[in-house]
């Protein structure tokens, strides 16, 4: 189920929830990139960047012209999930895919446990 939280997407599946700020022009049926803290069930929370290929084609473009990472012959990003069509449903098969294989460690960063001072925010 996916629902509007402020400023972020909540989905939550059986097992985990997932957070992705809300950006303008990106919907959960489009969206090609993404932001997204995971919180497992037993309270272990997770950091991914989800993207396209296309979305990490046009980065390397851009970084071509720009000089970054030897004028775009590398890209790397912490935590980063590629899919490869757009939306929230892909992002969400891929965190399943992960938690079943006994993956989600390994592909994303942790996060620290909230604490209550930042529940009560």
């Amino acid at each position: 189920m996916i629902e509007i939280d402020g400023a972020f997407y909540r989905i939550s599946k059986p097992g985990f929830e997932m957070l992705i700020p809300r950006w303008e022009g990106y919907a959960p049926e489009t969206a090609d990139e993404a932001d997204a803290t995971i919180t497992l069930a037993d309270g272990t929370r997770r950091y991914a960047t989800f993207m396209t290929l296309g979305v990490v084609s046009k980065i390397m473009d851009h970084q071509r012209e720009t000089g970054e990472c030897l004028s775009g012959r590398y890209f790397w990003c912490s935590g980063l999930i590629i899919i490869r069509g757009p939306g929230f449903d892909s992002m969400i098969a891929a965190v399943e895919d992960l938690i079943a294989r006994g993956e989600i460690a390994d592909a994303c960063a942790v996060l620290p446990p909230l604490d209550e001072e930042d529940m009560d925010r």
